[in-house]
């Protein structure tokens, strides 16, 4: 990844520092400050690294619970079977934006092809970012996205360059399940500093049938409030308070159906 020649400068972006980087060399140590670099041709940024927080079962944990919440199918979390658990350092972009109004925010982008592209909607505290350190180099993945490729994705979000106020590549610690449910096989990101979850695809609810209860729901109490109306049309004087007294009362045992018929599809999908 570094096409440096021997008559391009490369200096630290700490301290300003000349770099001698040996050749195919992207990870650095500047030797007078001591600042973690990253060289993308003859780019250089700060290189963070985000310690974890939780371990392999921890992971799986972190999972269930989300294959257990309202997102996925019911009892996913007992019915899936895990096919494969694996941890690596992945590679992300990391931009500070600075908006016209002083607002600060963090951007992302993956540094590395990725399946899961939802990672990019992590959140990554600066004050938990560590300098990066040589001997997480087993487990890291090296970025293959030049930095320059990030940046157009940025220009698609309509995000000005001149608002990019600091770039940084920072390995995250991920851990990388693949599962199979109903013959299908499918792959979750845990992320190893929050145990937050993220999927692109996986074994969603059903909406049609909440979509159909809701309508039902609402018909049912569109019809309830015609009675005071219709009370009032058809009777004079008490018209109104009967169809008020029935819209209360017809109402009060049809909600006792429609929220049996809710707990049904809520234990069925």
């Amino acid at each position: 990844m570094s096409d440096q020649s021997p008559d391009v400068s490369i200096h630290c972006t700490q301290c300003g520092g000349e770099l001698h980087p040996d050749e195919g060399e992207v990870f650095l140590t500047c030797p007078y400050c001591s600042s973690t670099v990253y060289l993308d041709k003859s780019q250089v940024v700060f290189h963070w690294y985000l310690a974890p927080t939780i371990n392999d079962e921890e992971a799986g944990t972190s999972l269930a619970r989300w294959m257990a919440g309202n997102q996925t199918v019911k009892d996913l979390d007992k019915k899936a079977q895990i096919v494969s658990q694996s941890f690596e350092y992945f590679p992300l972009w990391y931009f500070k934006r600075r908006r016209s109004n002083g607002e600060e925010q963090i951007l992302l982008e993956p540094a590395a092809g990725t399946s899961v592209s939802e990672i990019k909607h992590l959140k990554l505290p600066a004050g938990d970012l560590r300098k990066y350190e040589e001997s997480l180099n087993e487990k890291a993945r090296q970025p293959n996205v030049p930095l320059q490729t990030a940046l157009s994705w940025l220009a698609d979000r309509q995000i000005p360059q001149e608002e990019v106020s600091e770039r940084a590549l920072v390995h995250v610690p991920l851990y990388t399940i693949k599962y199979s449910y109903q013959g299908e096989l499918y792959t979750a990101i845990i992320e190893g500093g929050t145990g937050g979850v993220f999927a692109n695809i996986f074994p969603a609810k059903e909406e049609a049938p909440y979509k159909m209860t809701a309508i039902i729901t609402g018909g049912v109490f569109l019809c309830l409030a015609t009675f005071p109306v219709i009370g009032a049309l058809t009777a004079r004087g008490q018209g109104l308070a009967i169809g008020l007294l029935a819209c209360f009362g017809v109402g009060a045992l049809v909600s006792v159906g429609l929220f049996a018929l809710g707990a049904w599809v809520a234990a069925k999908v």
